[in-house]
Formats: structure tokens, C-alpha cells, sequence
């Protein structure tokens, strides 16, 4: 995924910056950047973070920096912010979100005369790059911001620095979020996670709405485009990607994560000997099924945090099963003779969950029951990047549909998303008995929207039942 944070203030602005920026840490490992702008122009740094945290990588350049505005970023995927000199002026410009349909925008372009792009290491082009290279189709940024929205097929939430401010443009189905905090000295932030702007002395002032764009700056905050009706919010920002500590549409994650708990324990019928979950991705889940249940919460296993403190992780499968079990140390006294709840948020590909089961047998545990705090996943994601597979067909529930039906056809999908049907409680079992799990239950969709307590009809579900 990403994440951006940007600061405007009356005097120097950079260590909200870095803090804000860092504060997204949990949501990419790959590149981090930070750009601010004062009387002698635009002062921009990249790092890679892959190997050190944001704030080791960025703590020199940060004494090195002034500015009274400025914006950042964590990225799992490209380098930025971009600096960018057009006809509208130089701008600096990063991008949360994922476009599918890069290479005819890219075909356009060049048909209207459009004359390069700068690779980056991978082949591919910057999604960054192309974004601003959209925008640059217009006349004047704002109406080049809402061409960036019509044209493509995906989700685009981004910050757009100059000269007059910071301009924020949340997505047009307002797919994933966008704040503004302010100071009583007249300082502004804008963000992706709410959290971050607590402890560096914010109020709330705004959720920007689905396609809304405001300007920031020292003398504040200004709407230029107002919201759209229709809203798709992601609804696994809840469920895993989002910070415990953040809320989105009003509504905390923390405690949307521990009603999920609290659905699924009311529909379960094993009464095992604790409930534990998976660090630190289940935890919340898990506390609130403990607390719904009356079952003890235990910790038999503790995450590393030392030296991996962040929970996202590179993006090679092979090196993310190998972390997955270095980082994850084992309670034996909390799992010898146990017959143990496991709870995560979800079950992508299944290897992790597999891996984990198979050591808690080794360890002496008596059961093994897991339970998933969201639905099976059956689509991957078209909107988002945050789980970038291959292919769908790495999905366990693919997998297994697969072997079920010999195809994958949508009609086929179809009838496996009900879990009232029996084509689901097959599924469901097949899976279990290739993971080895004791017993195995999933949130039921109903029940997840539940937990989310807005308007179901303005959440995305689509990697769960593949409603658009």
C-alpha cells in the first residue's frame, strides 16, 4: 500500500513532517520521501527503507531541511514524491491507490504527443509520474486533478504541493482516506492516517469526501471541489491495513476489529481452552471474541519486535514465509496440551496459517481451531495495492474452487461467496483439511458490515462477494 502525511505552518514545518511521514511506517517497507518547499525552491529526499526504518534513513536530511509547507510519503512500490516542472508551474506530487489501466492511458498520451516516461527499475513506469503527466493534460491543476479521476480505472488519492499550498485530493468513490488536522497557531496537516497527527498536538478538522479537493496552506484550509455522493471505502482498512489506533468515517478501528471478535464468537460452537491471535494482525479480533466468549486470552506466541517492529514485509513470497516464522516466538507453556483458538484478519494464500498450525502440533498442542475475521477472499482486489499476488489464483479459496469445479468461471465464484450454501461449507472444509486445522470459521460478510456500523452501501466489499 502507502501512505502520505503534509504540514503547512506560519514557521518551520519539518518536524511534523517527519514525525507525520513516519507515522506511516506500518504501511510499506520499500521506499520512504519527503519534500518540502521555502523561499530557495524545493529541497527533496528518497530513501530506501527496506533495510533500516524511515526515521534512521531520514534523520539527517531532516536537519538539513526548512520549509513552511511541505508532504511525504511511505510507498511499498514506487519512488516518491515526484518533483514535476510543467506549464502549471513546479509541483511536488505523491499518489496512494493503483491504476489498471496504465498502458492505455500511457498509448493515449503518447498518440497526443506526450513524448517519454522514465522507467524505474522493474520495467515499469511510475504510477506517480503518470498521474502528474495526466494532470498536465489541462489547463489548470484542479480540473487536471479531476481528469486524473475520469480517467482511470482504479483509485488515485493524492497530495499536490506549490507555491499556494498543499492540494488533497481524496478518490472519486473515496476508496481510501484522507484528513485534515489543524493547530491552534494556525499549522494544518493533512494525512492518510488519523492517528498521526495526535501526538504532534492536531485537532480533527476534516475527513475530505469521496472526489473532494481542498487547498491547505498557512492562511487554511480552502474547498475547491466538494464530495460525491457515492462512496466505496475499503472496508479492510478496518479489518487489517489500518493502524488499531486510527478511524476512518468515524468509526475506530480498534473497536470495529474487536466487534468482529464479537460476531464470530457469538456464531461459534467449540469451546476450546484459550483464544489467542496472530501478532499483531489478529490481536484485536481475538480480545474481542475473548470478551464476547468468556474463553481466556493467552499469547503463546510473541512477535520480535526489536528488530521487526513493522508488520508489513517484503514483497517476495519465499522471504515473507521465511519472516513470518523468524519473527513469530513461540509460548510453550501456553501451548503444551492446549486445545488453542487462533483468530488473524484474514486468510490469503494460506501457507502462513498452515506453517503456524503445524509448529503449534509440534509444540504439543492438543487442537488447533482458526478462525478468520473476515470472509473467505475470492477476488483480488482491483482497486488497491494492498496485497500485490500474482495472480488470483494464488488465493487459497481459487485454489480450491478450482479443484472443486475444474474452473473459475464468475458464475462458478458466484455460488461459493453464501455461507449458507453448501458449495461454501464445501470450500470451507476442503481448505481446512489441506491446512490441517482443527476446525475452521470465517466472518460471515453480514456480520462484518455489522462491525463496521455506517452504511453498508458505502463500503467496498469486493474481494469478498465481487460486487463492484
Amino acid at each position: 500500500m502507502g501512505g502520505f502525511f503534509g504540514a503547512v505552518s506560519k514557521k518551520d514545518c519539518v518536524f511534523d513532517l517527519f514525525f507525520g511521514i513516519d507515522y506511516h511506517s506500518h504501511l510499506g517497507t520499500r521506499r520512504g520521501g519527503m519534500v518540502v518547499l521555502n523561499e530557495n525552491g524545493f529541497n527533496r529526499s528518497i530513501h530506501n527503507i527496506e533495510n533500516a526504518p524511515f526515521r534512521t534513513k531520514f534523520e539527517k536530511d531532516v536537519l538539513e531541511m526548512k520549509g513552511q509547507m511541505g508532504i511525504g510519503c511511505i510507498s511499498d512500490y514506487e519512488p516518491q514524491p515526484l518533483l514535476v516542472r510543467s506549464h502549471h508551474g513546479t509541483y511536488a506530487i505523491t499518489t496512494v491507490g493503483k491504476i489498471n489501466n496504465i498502458k492505455e492511458i500511457v498509448d493515449e498520451l503518447f498518440k497526443n504527443g506526450y513524448s517519454h516516461f522514465l522507467e524505474m527499475s522493474g520495467g515499469d513506469i511510475n504510477p506517480t509520474e503518470l498521474v502528474a503527466s495526466i494532470i498536465n493534460q489541462k489547463e489548470n491543476l484542479i480540473d487536471g486533478i479531476q481528469y486524473v479521476q475520469e480517467l482511470i480505472d482504479g483509485s488515485i488519492t493524492l497530495l499536490l504541493l506549490n507555491e499556494k499550498g498543499i492540494y488533497v485530493a481524496r478518490d472519486k468513490y473515496g476508496r481510501t482516506p484522507a484528513s485534515i488536522g489543524y493547530k491552534e497557531d494556525g499549522s494544518y496537516c493533512v494525512t492518510f492516517e488519523s492517528f498521526a497527527y495526535l501526538n504532534l498536538g492536531y485537532k480533527p478538522y476534516k475527513e475530505l469526501g469521496p472526489g473532494e479537493i481542498c487547498i491547505v496552506s498557512p492562511d487554511g484550509v480552502r474547498q475547491l471541489v466538494g464530495p460525491k455522493d457515492k462512496m466505496r471505502i475499503c472496508t479492510f482498512l478496518w479489518v487489517y491495513y489500518g493502524y488499531p489506533s486510527s478511524s476512518y468515517e468515524g468509526l475506530s478501528v480498534e473497536k470495529m476489529r474487536c466487534s468482529c471478535g464479537k460476531y464470530m464468537a457469538r456464531r461459534d460452537t467449540v469451546k476450546p481452552d484459550c483464544v489467542a491471535g496472530v501478532p499483531d494482525s489478529g490481536m484485536a479480533h481475538a480480545i474481542g471474541y475473548a470478551n464476547e466468549s468468556g474463553i481466556p486470552f493467552t499469547r503463546p506466541f510473541i512477535k520480535y519486535t526489536p528488530t521487526w517492529p513493522r508488520s508489513f514485509m517484503p514483497t517476495m513470497q519465499e522471504k515473507r514465509n521465511l519472516i513470518a516464522k523468524m519473527k513469530l516466538i513461540p509460548v510453550h507453556d501456553l501451548i503444551e496440551g492446549k486445545r488453542l483458538m487462533l483468530i488473524d484478519d484474514s486468510i490469503v494464500r494460506g501457507t502462513q496459517m498452515r506453517e503456524t498450525t503445524e509448529f503449534l502440533y509440534k509444540s504439543g498442542a492438543k487442537e488447533v481451531h482458526i478462525r478468520s475475521a473476515c470472509p473467505p477472499l475470492v477476488y483480488g482486489c482491483k482497486y488497491l495495492n494492498f496485497s500485490r499476488t500474482k495472480s488470483e489464483m494464488e488465493l487459497i479459496t481459487r485454489k480450491t474452487i478450482l479443484k472443486l469445479e475444474g474452473n473459475t468461471n464468475p458464475e462458478t465464484l458466484k455460488m461459493y461467496v453464501d455461507p449458507d450454501s453448501d458449495k461454501y461449507k464445501t470450500m470451507v472444509e476442503e481448505i481446512r483439511k489441506e491446512l490441517h486445522f482443527t476446525s475452521l470459521q470465517f466472518n460471515r460478510l453480514d456480520d462484518l458490515k455489522k462491525a463496521c456500523e455506517i452504511d453498508e452501501d458505502k463500503l467496498c466489499t469486493y474481494c469478498w462477494d465481487g460486487n463492484e
